[in-house]
């Protein structure tokens, strides 16, 4: 879990009548899941607990999200905008946010759908449910898996030089699949990748 990079004293809690908006954000897919109120105590509690708790409007107390549903949002980071009212906060949900089942309390809210897909995979690493090809893929051990990798490789450069765009649409995808699972058979993950590609763009 990240702590804030800010100073919470020094956070406009004045200017909205105590309490800053804060956003939710997926931390895995990037999605935006829902929008409450922190005020102050409620940002310490949610930095001190690990879970996102928000200050309820209705009933005038600190409310941590998912106290009675089980639902709750294992905190990642807090981050502040450039006017030091408004609040990013980016959570692992367990169960869907939206009261109503959703995942998002926005039914349409873009997220990355790589993201979305090594999160299921790494579940299916850890669950290893019956009937996943998945399932079969990590039982199967991480030279099956390599070799994969490499028959899907060999599939995306033929269909890029002898087929039309959607078989190679097809191939690329099915390529990434199966790097998304070698990645997790050892233990790493698409932010493990992205955190190469950053130092390299850096």
């Amino acid at each position: 879990m990240s702590k804030t990079g800010f100073d919470i004293d020094a956070l406009a809690w004045d200017r909205q009548g105590g309490l800053l908006p804060a956003i939710v954000q997926d931390a895995a897919t990037l999605r935006v899941l829902m929008l409450g109120y922190m005020d102050r105590a409620a940002l310490q509690a949610t930095l001190a607990s690990g879970r996102v708790t928000f200050y309820s409007r209705s009933r005038q107390r600190l409310w941590t999200k998912g106290e009675s549903s089980g639902h709750v949002l294992a905190l990642v980071s807090v981050d502040v905008d450039c006017d030091a009212d408004t609040l990013l906060v980016q959570a692992r949900p367990h169960g869907p946010t939206c009261h109503l089942g959703r995942a998002s309390c926005f039914p349409e809210a873009p997220g990355d759908v790589l993201s979305a897909l090594d999160a299921l995979i790494a579940r299916r690493a850890q669950e290893r449910p019956q009937g996943s090809y998945t399932t079969r893929l990590f039982e199967a051990g991480i030279h099956r898996i390599a070799q994969k990798v490499g028959e899907e490789g060999v599939e995306t450069a033929l269909a890029a030089v002898a087929q039309d765009d959607d078989a190679l649409l097809g191939e690329a995808s099915d390529l990434l699949y199966h790097l998304l699972v070698l990645l997790r058979a050892r233990g790493l993950g698409l932010d493990d990748a992205r955190r190469v590609l950053a130092a390299r763009r850096n």
